[in-house]
């Protein structure tokens, strides 16, 4: 392990199973033949992050993007693989370990309004957690939570408000601030500024990264907007149907994709040119989870897949510069 590495996670996988219902089981008793239902969500993945290091997860909706940033928060149990945090397996931790593994990984979600308890004033949901697990007591909770609301750009007489008086900006503070509350090492931001105005969406940014300058911060930036990502991120992880399929430091990502579904992202980003006023697209839409296709998971959409991809997974092919990539065209090619 790295002297500086705060979470890893290796070989993980997430599925999510729904059972049969009664009528269904029912009806299997007159011939019918339903099934378990079974989505693949994560698939083998691996992942690490070091202290005040931000990595972007990248891809389109349906992914497993969320799903993965949950394992690594603590939020789901992980159905294979480990995570480890600060070295340790958190499946083999103390009670102890386990409360310093949930309090450091901390998660902000995409909708700052149905994140919120709307029928709880705003002090109190930014301060519970912390007057829960020590960090205040009831006497000192309203300045633990003021400074709280100041350390984000927020009014400290905005406490008693509600979660409805507060514009979509302020509550993405607000969200913020709870995550805070319990002094973390590491967020985990999943879309929560896709749903901002973009000057909002620049002040918000613009405050992760003075927070990860003044608290040393790590995060984990889940988003599926490029442009974004490219300004705030160290390292960059494709994902697509469950898998990382291509990682690297952010710049030689965008400079030199090496997977064609890198490329593809890479050239479904508008451009506005003098010549040409007009964006790529990926053609097709990703399979669906519950039934993903053998070999390759991008080949049915793939420009340049050939035979061997629908039959075999591609191996994590490590290219020079910290780089990998998971492609028959590394690996002898696709014939």
């Amino acid at each position: 392990m790295s002297a500086s590495e705060l979470v890893r996670v290796e070989g993980v996988s997430k599925r999510f199973t729904k059972s049969l219902d009664l009528a269904a089981k029912i009806a299997n008793r007159f011939g019918a033949k339903n099934r378990e239902v079974t989505v693949h969500a994560v698939d083998q993945v691996d992942l690490s992050i070091s202290d005040g290091e931000v990595v972007a997860l990248v891809g389109e909706s349906g992914c497993g993007k969320s799903t993965l940033g949950r394992v690594v928060a603590g939020i789901h149990d992980a159905s294979a693989g480990k995570v480890f945090w600060k070295g340790e397996d958190v499946s083999t931790h103390s009670d102890a370990a386990r409360k310093d593994f949930v309090l450091g990984a901390q998660m902000i979600f995409q909708d700052p309004m149905s994140s919120l308890n709307p029928r709880i004033r705003a002090g109190e949901i930014v301060g519970e957690a912390a007057r829960v697990h020590g960090m205040t007591d009831k006497a000192g909770q309203r300045d633990y939570v003021s400074s709280l609301f100041k350390r984000v750009g927020l009014d400290p007489d905005y406490v008693r408000r509600y979660p409805h008086q507060f514009s979509g900006g302020q509550r993405a503070r607000i969200g913020i601030a709870r995550a805070l509350a319990v002094n973390p090492k590491l967020l985990i931001c999943d879309e929560s500024v896709a749903a901002l105005d973009v000057s909002i969406q620049a002040q918000v940014l613009n405050l992760f990264m003075d927070l990860r300058e003044d608290l040393g911060l790590a995060y984990l930036f889940i988003s599926h907007d490029l442009g974004v990502v490219r300004h705030i991120s160290d390292r960059i992880l494709i994902m697509y149907l469950g898998r990382v399929i291509e990682s690297g430091p952010t710049r030689a990502i965008f400079e030199d994709p090496i997977h064609p579904y890198t490329k593809a992202l890479l050239d479904n980003v508008p451009k506005l040119e003098a010549k040409k006023r007009s964006f790529a697209t990926i053609k097709g839409e990703i399979p669906s989870p519950i039934n993903p296709p053998p070999g390759c998971h991008f080949h049915p959409r793939c420009p340049v897949a050939g035979p061997r991809c629908s039959r075999e997974k591609p191996k994590e092919t490590i290219v020079a510069g910290g780089r990998m990539a998971a492609c028959h065209l590394l690996d002898g090619g696709v014939v």
